[in-house]
């Protein structure tokens, strides 16, 4: 896989088990302060779509991760 494409993969783990972990009628229910992650998550999304920049892409690339073409 490539940078670009595990950037995907981890933002939309943690959505869905931020969501999972925040909304009351879950049955793996901890917090609703989960549902932060969430929008700390979708906030670095939208943060690296204006500016072309992404943090988590930058630390897999220096783990040794190729870039996307």
């Amino acid at each position: 896989m490539t940078s670009w494409q595990l950037v995907r993969l981890i933002a939309g783990t943690f959505i869905l088990l931020s969501l999972a972990f925040g909304v009351p009628g879950s049955p793996v229910f901890l917090s609703i302060w989960w549902l932060a992650f969430t929008a700390f998550v979708g906030a670095n999304l939208l943060q690296s779509a204006l500016t072309r920049w992404c943090l988590m892409e930058s630390i897999l690339r220096k783990l040794g991760v190729r870039a996307g073409a």
